[in-house]
């Protein structure tokens, strides 16, 4: 007879029949481990699987100061899961932190991801993260660690969520902070590779009210491809300038679009004033505002509009600054300049 205190008589359970697969997730590790070792800098101080990861300063730095940023990939993921496209945003993921702290004149060292999602599909997951490699080689970064989570019932089957952590570092009189910016002073355009990891909510909402299909066509290519083109890392180009000449402001035009990116990095007394035939915008922008009826503004405010990255730079240093910049192959243009702010006047004027 059973005693009132004897447990249920079921099956033995195991964290593998309540959803978590360690194994998997070994396999997992070992797969990133090779990536990883691609991706290793001098100063990186041992490889992955640590509690966690060691990284010395670089001894060039005479007065280092470390520069973080975190950020994810958004709504963007959304079509990633959606036309099963999981390659290339983990690029995303690395573009936006190391573009973020390039802005202030860092070099970024090293980063780590978070890979969080339902049940592991090790395939997937391995293409997401070799997507993270190749954005810290492009980056000139390590990936020295990160986490995959793997929690049953928190996310949809098939989806899953990343972040990403990058660290950077400046010498404390070479931070770039806009303070040095004055009236006259050249603004300079870097391309961006499409929307890069902004604005998808309402590109998803445009797609929807569209009832676009995955081999609709933009030109000579997909719509869906010009969408889920990876954000451009513009870390390399910009470290070769600004190891050339003064660069007196950089801001990277992520969510918020042009209208909120540039106003971050002026002073009170200026205004940025920009020229919208001075660039080409791309004809992918173009479709979007066309079909989703998007004011011009909203535009401007949602999207970075064909500019990823914004240059200022003195003007006697904007010819030769557009010159380094084409011969590391960015395509770049002077899209406007600096005046004096006058009362009332908004800190950037897009005409």
């Amino acid at each position: 007879m059973t005693s009132p205190n004897s447990p249920p008589d079921t099956n033995p359970i195991s964290y593998r029949s309540s959803g978590v697969d360690i194994d998997a997730g070994n396999r997992l590790v070992e797969i990133i481990r090779p990536l990883a070792k691609r991706t290793l800098r001098p100063e990186a101080l041992g490889g992955i699987g640590g509690f966690g990861a060691l990284f010395e300063v670089p001894k060039k730095y005479r007065q280092p100061v470390l520069v973080s940023g975190t950020d994810g990939v958004g709504t963007k993921l959304k079509l990633a899961f959606q036309y099963a496209r999981h390659a290339t945003v983990g690029i995303d993921l690395v573009a936006m932190s190391v573009n973020d702290i390039l802005v202030q004149g860092a070099e970024p060292l090293f980063f780590l991801d978070y890979f969080a999602c339902g049940r592991l599909d090790v395939d997937t997951a391995a293409q997401v993260i070799q997507g993270i490699a190749r954005g810290c080689e492009d980056a000139g970064c390590a990936l020295i660690g990160g986490e995959t989570a793997e929690m049953p019932g928190m996310y949809p089957e098939g989806e899953y969520d990343l972040a990403g952590f990058a660290v950077g570092v400046v010498e404390k009189d070479q931070i770039i902070n806009g303070s040095g910016i004055r009236a006259n002073d050249v603004v300079l355009g870097i391309a961006s590779s499409g929307p890069h990891s902004n604005g998808f909510s309402l590109i998803r909402k445009i797609l929807e009210l569209n009832a676009v299909q995955p081999d609709t066509r933009l030109g000579e290519t997909s719509l869906i491809d010009a969408l889920l083109m990876p954000t451009r890392i513009y870390v390399k180009s910009l470290l070769a300038l600004m190891a050339e000449l003064p660069v007196k402001g950089l801001a990277h035009i992520t969510g918020g679009g042009l209208l909120e990116n540039i106003p971050r990095v002026l002073p009170d007394d200026v205004t940025a004033h920009i020229d919208r035939s001075t660039w080409v915008r791309p004809p992918l922008f173009d479709w979007l505002q066309q079909h989703g009826n998007v004011a011009e503004e909203e535009m401007q405010r949602v999207f970075n509009c064909g500019i990823g990255m914004i240059v200022i730079v003195a003007p006697e240093h904007a010819g030769i600054a557009a010159r380094i910049l084409r011969n590391t192959g960015e395509t770049v243009w002077q899209v406007g300049t600096i005046q004096s702010r006058q009362p009332g006047t908004a800190p950037i004027i897009i005409i």
